[in-house]
C-alpha cells in the first residue's frame, strides 16, 4: 500500500469539458481553480456525480471566501486562526459583513479568479489526501475500529460495500444484480483511482439503505439515505463553469453570518458528536459536505480497494433552509409552521421543471411557498444590480430517484431538466400584473388541457377495448413531452415589457394546434374499429365524436374565442 498515492490538490481526478477543443478532459482541484475559465462544465460519469463535486467546490469557496475578500485579505470584522485560517470570532458590532461579502462576490464575479481557494488548497493539502494519515472522505481503520461495533470492526470482514454498489452507474448489490449496466462481470467491480475519488464523493450524498453497520450510538437509529439524495436539487446553470461556481456561491443571507466549516476541518470525534445528537448544520459548507457513512478503504498489495462502511446518523430536514438547493413542500397537517423538501419519485420524475414552476418561483405573494435559497440568492444579486435585469438565468434540476422500496432505496433512474428566464421576468414582483403569477395561471391552463387529452385518451382506448389508464399514461408523457420544448421556449423569450395577455395569448394558440395535432395522429391511423366506433349512453362513440369532444373542450377551457376577440 505504500506506494499508493493520491492528492486531490495536485492529481487529476475532475472530469471537465473543456472550452478550446470540446473534449472532456481531467484535472486536479488546483488546475480547475487555477483556470476556470478554461472550462464549459463538469463532465464526470452522470450528472447526479457532476452535482456532488460541484457541491464540494462550492463548499470549498464557501470554506475561503466567507473568510477572506477576493484578494486574500481577511475582513477585518473576524478573527483567524493564524495557523488554519478558521474562525475564532466575529466581532458583534460589525456592521458591514453583508456589504462585504457581496463585495467579495462582485470582484470574484468580474474577475474570474480564485486566488485565495488556490492558496487555502496548499495550505491544506493534508487534508485532500486520499491516503496517509487524514484520509479525505474517510477514516483510518482504528477510528473506524473505535466507532463501529466489535463484531463489525474491520477484521471480521463485515460491513463492506462493493464498488459495483459505490459505482452508481451500477449501483448493484450483493443479492441484485444489475441487469443492464454498463459493464459486467469484474469490470463491475473495477475502477480507477480519479473514478474512484468522485464516486466517493457522490457515494457520501447519494447513499441508498442496502448497507446495514452502523456505528456504535446509544439509542438505535436506521441507517439514513444520503442528504442530497432526499432533496429535490435545484441549481444556478451559468454560461461556463465559472459563472456556474459563482451564481451559485450563496456567500451570505443578509441575516446572519455563517462561519464555514467543512467536514475535512471537523476533529472526527466532534464531528461524529454532533451526528449522534443529530444536530443540522449552521452552514453551507458543512451540510455539502456531510457523510451518510463513516467510510474505511483497506488496500491489498496489489492496490487493490475493499470498503468499510458504516451508517452515521443523519439530521432532520423539517425547516432546513440552510440548503440552497432544494424545493420545499408545506406541511399543511404540522402543529407549527413546516417545510420539507420536496422530493420526486417513479411517480412524478418525469414531470418537467416548468410544471412545477411554483416549486421554484414565488408566484404570490399569498401563497405559502418557501423559494429555494438559490433562487433567493439569485434575486438578491439582481436587486444590488450584481446581474443584469436583461441577462437570462437557467435553473437546473438533477435528481436519482430511487426504487421507492424502503430497505433499499437504490437509484434506478436520473432525472435532468431545466428552464430559462430573464431575470427581469423572475423576479418580476412589483406590478400586480407581475410575470410569475402569470406564468403559473398559464401552466395551470396547460395542466387543464392536459387532462382534456387524457380524456380523449381514454375515450379511444374505450373504442379500442384497452385499459385506459395504461394507454392515458403512455400516451399522455409522450404528449408533454411534445410540450416542454415549445413551452421552455416560450418562457425563454418572455421579457418584461411584453404585454402579458398578448404573450399568453400567442402560447394558448401554440398549445391549441400541438393538442390537436397529435389528435390528429390518432385519426390518421385510425383502425377500422376506431372508424366504426361503439354503441353508448350518449350514442356512438368513434375516432371522428372523440376528436371534436376534445377540440370543443379545448376551445372552451382556453376561451379561444374571448382571447382573440379581446386581443
Amino acid at each position: 500500500m505504500a506506494h499508493l498515492a493520491f492528492n486531490l490538490r495536485r492529481d487529476p481526478w475532475i472530469q471537465v469539458l473543456t472550452k478550446a477543443t470540446g473534449t472532456v478532459q481531467t484535472v486536479s482541484l488546483a488546475t480547475l481553480l487555477d483556470r476556470p475559465q478554461d472550462y464549459d462544465r463538469l463532465a464526470g460519469d452522470t450528472a447526479a456525480q457532476d452535482l456532488a463535486v460541484l457541491r464540494l467546490l462550492l463548499a470549498l469557496l464557501h470554506t475561503v471566501y466567507s473568510r477572506v475578500d477576493a484578494t486574500g485579505q481577511p475582513y477585518d470584522w473576524l478573527d483567524l486562526d493564524p495557523t488554519t485560517g478558521a474562525v475564532n470570532d466575529i466581532d458583534p458590532d460589525a456592521s458591514g459583513w453583508a456589504a462585504d461579502l457581496l463585495a467579495t462576490w462582485q470582484t470574484l464575479h468580474q474577475t474570474g479568479q480564485f486566488g485565495a481557494a488556490l492558496d487555502y488548497l496548499t495550505q491544506h493539502e493534508a487534508q485532500f489526501d486520499f491516503f496517509g494519515a487524514t484520509p479525505f472522505y474517510q477514516v483510518t481503520a482504528a477510528q473506524y475500529d473505535a466507532l463501529v461495533p466489535a463484531k463489525k470492526q474491520i477484521h471480521t470482514g463485515t460491513g463492506t460495500v462493493a464498488l459495483k454498489q459505490i459505482n452508481r452507474l451500477v449501483s448493484e448489490s450483493a443479492n441484485s444484480p444489475a441487469l443492464f449496466a454498463p459493464k459486467s462481470g469484474a469490470g463491475k467491480d473495477s475502477l480507477t483511482l480519479p473514478e474512484l475519488v468522485r464516486w466517493v464523493i457522490t457515494y457520501q450524498n447519494f447513499t441508498g439503505v442496502t448497507d446495514k453497520s452502523k456505528i456504535e450510538t446509544p439509542e438505535k437509529f436506521a441507517a439514513p439515505a444520503g442528504w442530497l439524495y432526499r432533496l429535490n436539487p435545484v441549481f444556478a446553470k451559468g454560461q461556463d463553469l465559472v459563472e456556474t461556481l459563482l451564481l451559485n456561491l450563496v456567500l451570505t443571507d443578509g441575516k446572519v453570518y455563517h462561519s464555514e466549516q467543512p467536514v475535512w476541518e471537523q476533529p472526527l470525534d466532534a464531528y461524529v458528536a454532533q451526528r449522534i445528537k443529530q444536530v443540522l448544520p449552521d452552514n453551507v459548507a458543512a451540510l455539502y459536505t456531510a457523510w451518510s457513512r463513516l467510510l474505511h478503504i483497506e488496500w491489498d498489495t496489489a492496490g487493490r480497494p475493499t470498503i468499510f462502511a458504516a451508517g452515521l446518523p443523519m439530521y432532520a430536514s423539517d425547516n432546513a433552509f440552510i440548503e440552497p438547493m432544494t424545493t420545499w413542500r408545506r406541511d399543511d397537517k404540522a402543529a407549527v409552521e413546516t417545510y420539507r423538501p420536496a422530493t420526486r419519485g417513479q411517480r412524478n420524475m418525469a414531470y418537467a421543471m416548468w410544471r412545477n414552476f411554483g416549486q421554484y418561483v414565488r408566484t404570490s405573494s399569498a401563497v405559502a411557498m418557501h423559494e429555494p435559497g438559490v433562487v433567493q440568492w439569485l434575486g438578491r444579486l439582481q436587486e444590488q444590480q450584481l446581474l443584469a435585469r436583461e441577462r437570462h438565468l437557467t435553473l437546473a434540476a438533477v435528481a436519482l430517484i430511487s426504487d421507492g422500496n424502503a430497505t433499499s432505496q437504490s437509484p434506478v433512474a436520473e432525472m435532468v431538466d431545466d428552464m430559462t428566464l430573464a431575470a427581469a421576468v423572475l423576479f418580476d414582483r412589483t406590478d400586480g400584473d407581475f410575470w410569475p403569477g402569470r406564468i403559473e395561471d398559464t401552466i395551470a391552463a396547460t395542466q387543464q388541457i392536459g387532462r382534456d387529452y387524457w380524456a380523449f385518451l381514454s375515450n379511444v382506448a374505450t373504442i379500442r377495448n384497452l385499459d385506459r389508464t395504461a394507454f392515458g399514461t403512455k400516451h399522455s408523457a409522450a404528449f408533454y413531452a411534445r410540450l416542454n420544448g415549445p413551452f421552455k421556449d416560450w418562457l425563454a423569450s418572455l421579457t418584461n415589457q411584453d404585454d402579458r395577455e398578448a404573450r399568453i395569448r400567442e402560447w394558448y394558440q401554440t398549445l391549441q394546434r400541438l393538442v390537436l395535432t397529435t389528435a390528429d395522429a390518432f385519426v390518421q391511423q385510425a383502425t377500422p374499429r376506431d372508424l366504426s366506433g361503439i354503441e353508448t349512453e350518449r350514442g356512438v362513440m368513434n375516432i371522428f365524436v372523440a376528436r371534436n369532444i376534445l377540440a370543443a373542450t379545448v376551445r372552451r377551457d382556453l376561451n379561444i374565442e374571448k382571447r382573440n376577440a379581446n386581443g
